[in-house]
């Protein structure tokens, strides 16, 4: 595949501007597709600073890029210019240390985490497993949407791995922070007969009235984030303080604390929903909605707010 001299200029450019560059399929807030949202993801974890392109909306880098480092699928990461590579090597390189140690950050924490598996449930996994043979383990996924996927795997001496009542428990590195109290069970009841994973770690966006996180907002209780344009906060914005998402003042927000409780305000409610869900993916516990958005604060908080 022949590489444009501009194309490559463009790409020479975008590296050696940003020391980390993730080319990918939409952008990390909205990931159009599973390798891209893993890569993302885990370099959000790390908590460092990187540049991304969505390839999606520039044909020419998306063919482009594949014929620069001779990679044939995107996602690709590159760090000080090199491609390190895909989704895979990426996942591969956090769960090792070698991806902290390429970009300088503190060796993950492999701590097996602390579960629970009832008596019921061990006896019908210790089946499951003799079933399957010699060398095999239960393999643990936790999304960052804190959903639990259980499925039989060979040993692997290097993963993350708890042992309970005789079980083998494996996790991947963003696994195992996720399933710390996880609790697998066997039901047979009105809920149907299988295993039943409960995590206490799953956070869920709250909704919340507009007169509820005014008062929240009064007392210094809650941030609230008005996703809105700018175009739209000119038209109508609350007269409390408040933070947005334009540019860097993104990454002001999505570098506070963990614990911090957000309230995502627009229009009536919708788009402040889907930034609090992506926010919850994030690791934020303390998530709201506000119901109705900047028109039900008009109506309940402060009429002197225009409504449009």
């Amino acid at each position: 595949m022949s590489l444009e001299p501009a194309v490559r200029t463009r790409i020479d450019s975008l590296l050696q501007a940003n020391r980390v560059v993730l080319f990918m399929k939409g952008d990390p807030r909205m990931p159009q597709c599973g390798f891209s949202a893993k890569a993302a993801g885990i370099l959000n974890g790390l908590g460092i600073p990187y540049a991304h392109v969505d390839v999606l909306s520039d044909p020419e880098i998306r063919e482009g890029i594949k014929a620069y480092g001779d990679w044939p699928t995107i996602p690709q990461l590159y760090v000080d210019g090199e491609l390190v590579g895909g989704s895979d090597i990426v996942v591969q390189m956090a769960n090792s240390g070698e991806l902290h140690a390429l970009l300088g950050v503190e060796a993950p924490d492999r701590t097996p985490p602390s579960i629970e598996i009832t008596p019921a449930a061990a006896q019908m996994l210790r089946e499951a497993i003799a079933g399957a043979g010699p060398g095999y383990a239960l393999q643990v996924s936790v999304d960052a949407d804190h959903r639990a996927q259980l499925q039989l795997g060979p040993v692997d001496p290097n993963a993350i791995a708890t042992e309970v009542d005789g079980i083998r428990a494996q996790f991947d590195l963003e696994s195992a922070p996720r399933a710390k109290g996880l609790r697998i069970d066997w039901v047979d009841d009105e809920r149907g007969r299988g295993l039943v994973v409960e995590n206490p770690n799953a956070s869920r966006v709250t909704p919340i009235d507009a007169t509820e996180a005014a008062r929240r907002l009064a007392d210094g209780a809650l941030v609230l984030v008005d996703v809105r344009p700018v175009e739209e906060r000119t038209i109508a914005s609350v007269r409390m303080p408040f933070s947005v998402l334009d540019g860097d003042a993104a990454a002001e927000v999505e570098n506070l604390p963990k614990d911090t409780p957000l309230a995502f305000l627009c229009h009536h409610g919708r788009r402040s929903a889907a930034a609090a869900e992506h926010f919850r993916r994030l690791g934020f516990t303390q998530i709201f909605n506000v119901e109705g958005g900047i028109d039900a604060w008009s109506q309940q908080v402060d009429a002197a707010v225009p409504r449009y």
